[in-house]
């Protein structure tokens, strides 16, 4: 197998554990419906989301879409930038594109992203559900942010005359 594909088969892994992860929730779970992991702490919820990030643009399903669409062409374009940072600009690359991928396939689907993970802690802290997908796309953006800020080795510059 090439190399080169291997960022790809990434991408690949993260939009099938996400919507496995999904397929299972919408197979066991009725909508509403939650039952604790780590009581306290971690509950496996089903929720439906026709927003963003907290339930922000509700409803907007276009230009949520649209926004995906130009994310992805973003990466696309920039791609070469994280291939260049080692395998902590790969991993961002996958984990980025896997996860715009995986949420714009339930946007396409069914009009809405399927959430599950709920965090929080003993009724003072209360994070929102998330899914796979939209813990890629966080964990992909912190690695580009520490890939964008580690220092980059000189340029040789070529003197001519």
């Amino acid at each position: 197998m090439r190399v080169r594909l291997i960022p790809y088969i990434g991408i690949l892994c993260v939009i099938a554990l996400d919507h496995l992860t999904k397929w299972a929730v919408i197979a066991w779970m009725d909508v509403g419906e939650s039952f604790p992991v780590v009581s306290g702490f971690f509950d496996i919820c089903s929720v439906r989301n026709q927003g963003a990030a907290w339930g922000i643009l509700h409803g907007w399903r276009w230009i949520l879409l649209v926004i995906a669409a130009l994310m992805l062409g973003l990466l696309v374009q920039q791609r070469r930038e994280f291939f260049n940072n080692g395998w902590l600009g790969k991993t961002a690359f996958c984990l980025l594109t896997g996860g715009i991928i995986g949420n714009v396939i339930d946007r396409i689907l069914w009009g809405h992203v399927v959430d599950f993970i709920h965090v929080y802690w003993r009724g003072t802290f209360d994070f929102p559900a998330f899914n796979i997908a939209d813990s890629a796309i966080c964990i992909g953006a912190a690695l580009y942010l520490l890939t964008s800020l580690r220092p980059r080795a000189p340029v040789a510059q070529s003197f001519s005359g």
